[in-house]
């Protein structure tokens, strides 16, 4: 009898164990941006991480492994917190078609890679590292120990995330690309407006910038910070953000050297009087 995944592709009818994922979750938590270049960026990290797998379903130097090597070397760049889901869903058809699923998981990757990417960037890249890593250091700059283990704990939970969302997707495959399909840009979109609205509270409680200035005009006291919360309270604090903000829109301009430029902006400012520490 013929296995039914040889009929359909899968030369050696592999059938991927526990030890399969553990190494590729293992690559990818530590190797995943390994090859990374600006022609392809992650798509050869994505074969390195998937080619021990290809060869035990396609076997050593065969045609059907070349051509499938050629495929995952080419450009892909997703979201590192959810790169596995691909893999997941790419395994998942693979190992059901063999071959024959090559235009099906080039286009799942090429279709999914930007939505995922945009997710990721906006949970991952803004949001859990504003909120938790703002809590976490206020904690710590009040001389609490848990700020440290709270991000920790917070880098510990991200990586288990990474890690289980490999067999998920393997197991649901195609299915959770069908289920999800429509609920990705309403999940991006709130993700966005979230992390924007946290970011907007961070600058107005961390950023600690006043006018110290004050008039006497005879037996009258002016504060110019009492007169601009008058106007706005937080005012001087969002001015300071908007300033760096436009500065890092200048033409050959880093964040080196705007904090470099802030540094100096706050050390002149301070010296005459005109900013302090909130």
């Amino acid at each position: 009898m013929t296995n039914s995944n040889q009929q359909v592709g899968n030369p050696k009818g592999y059938k991927l164990t526990d030890a399969d994922f553990r190494q590729i979750n293992i690559r990818n938590l530590f190797f995943n941006q390994v090859g990374w270049n600006y022609e392809r960026m992650q798509g050869s990290g994505y074969l390195w991480i998937m080619l021990p797998q290809l060869r035990k379903m396609y076997g050593d130097n065969t045609p059907e492994l070349q051509k499938m090597m050629v495929m995952h070397n080419q450009f892909f760049n997703t979201s590192p917190f959810f790169n596995t889901i691909v893999k997941g869903i790419d395994l998942a058809l693979e190992e059901k078609q063999g071959v024959k699923s090559l235009e099906a998981v080039a286009g799942i990757k090429s279709g999914l890679m930007g939505p995922f990417a945009a997710i990721g960037d906006a949970i991952f890249g803004s949001l859990v590292p504003a909120i938790m890593g703002a809590i976490a250091a206020t904690m710590a700059v009040g001389g609490n120990p848990l700020g440290v283990g709270l991000w920790v704990a917070v880098a510990i939970a991200t990586m288990v995330f990474r890690w289980v969302q490999l067999k998920i997707a393997y197991r649901e495959g195609v299915n959770l690309v069908t289920n999800l399909g429509h609920k990705l840009n309403a999940l991006t979109n709130a993700a966005t407006v979230l992390g924007v609205f946290v970011v907007g509270v961070m600058c107005a409680t961390m950023v600690n910038v006043k006018v110290p200035y004050v008039a006497t005009i005879g037996e009258k006291v002016v504060s110019a910070q009492a007169n601009l919360d008058l106007i706005l309270p937080r005012l001087v604090p969002a001015l300071v953000v908007f300033f760096i903000y436009w500065l890092l829109g200048r033409p050959k301009m880093n964040s080196n050297k705007a904090i470099m430029i802030i540094i100096v902006l706050c050390i002149l400012l301070s010296w005459a009087g005109l900013l302090a520490k909130g």
